[in-house]
């Protein structure tokens, strides 16, 4: 992952609190550790059946997924080689019964804990279950806005309710961001993307690459070729420097 602001920007809003030997260890992005992040794609079940879904995942039970003990031994495995965050990922890492007994034994051993999520399970129930067990990060996918987001994702409502999540988490102060798949039809959304993320203060937005695996093969035309994957990241840097000079991050 690559930090757009932080190698744009001579400093940042992040920064200058780091700089001051605030290290939060919210701001994973901002992490003074020098090992991996593991994204851990923690089940493959997801309620929704997005078109470019590279696990293709489906809201199904899977068998030979790994059992709570399983998964608590991979912990402790991550734990000894110290890696200092895990992003539980999937599918929908939600639907996992036991996804905050997993996260609240990872930060027994010392591991921040994100969530990689589609945001629709998030309801106020769901958001402060996801505040009392002190996740640090919650990333929704959102690839556009309305009716370009439920087409993507494959549920009419999907967006309205993806936004609802992200706010049910930053009313209890749980740092939230926009996850965007970057292809020929979400491309013209980029925009949109950035503007929501200031209008609903949103800190951060990420931005990956079509995946040819899964359901993303299928798809593989609608990628970009190199004029507009420079086109995309050449707007994407000027957002960023203007949200560094609004003082926004």
């Amino acid at each position: 992952m690559l930090g757009v602001t932080k190698l744009l920007c001579e400093t940042t809003k992040t920064e200058k609190e780091t700089a001051c030997g605030r290290h939060s260890p919210r701001l994973l992005q901002f992490s003074q550790e020098k090992r991996p992040v593991v994204v851990w794609n923690i089940t493959k079940q997801c309620n929704l059946h997005c078109m470019h879904c590279y696990s293709d995942s489906k809201d199904q039970s899977y068998q030979n997924e790994l059992t709570t003990k399983e998964a608590i031994s991979v912990i402790d495995d991550l734990s000894s080689f110290k890696a200092p965050v895990i992003i539980f990922s999937g599918g929908d890492p939600l639907l996992r019964k036991d996804i905050f007994e997993l996260a609240g034994y990872a930060k027994e051993k010392g591991i921040r804990c994100a969530l990689s999520t589609n945001g629709t399970l998030i309801d106020k129930e769901m958001g402060k279950k996801i505040a009392d067990a002190k996740f640090a990060y919650v990333g929704v996918s959102i690839d556009g806005v309305g009716e370009m987001n439920d087409m993507f994702r494959g549920m009419r409502g999907a967006y309205e309710r993806a936004i609802a999540g992200l706010k049910n988490c930053r009313e209890l102060g749980v740092r939230t961001g926009i996850r965007l798949t970057l292809n020929k039809r979400t491309i013209n959304q980029l925009p949109a993307i950035f503007d929501l993320s200031e209008t609903e203060d949103i800190p951060r937005v990420y931005i990956s690459h079509l995946v040819y695996s899964g359901r993303g093969r299928r798809i593989k035309s609608d990628d970009l070729n190199h004029y507009e994957t420079r086109k995309a990241i050449d707007y994407i840097f000027e957002r960023a420097i203007e949200f560094n000079e609004k003082g926004i991050e």
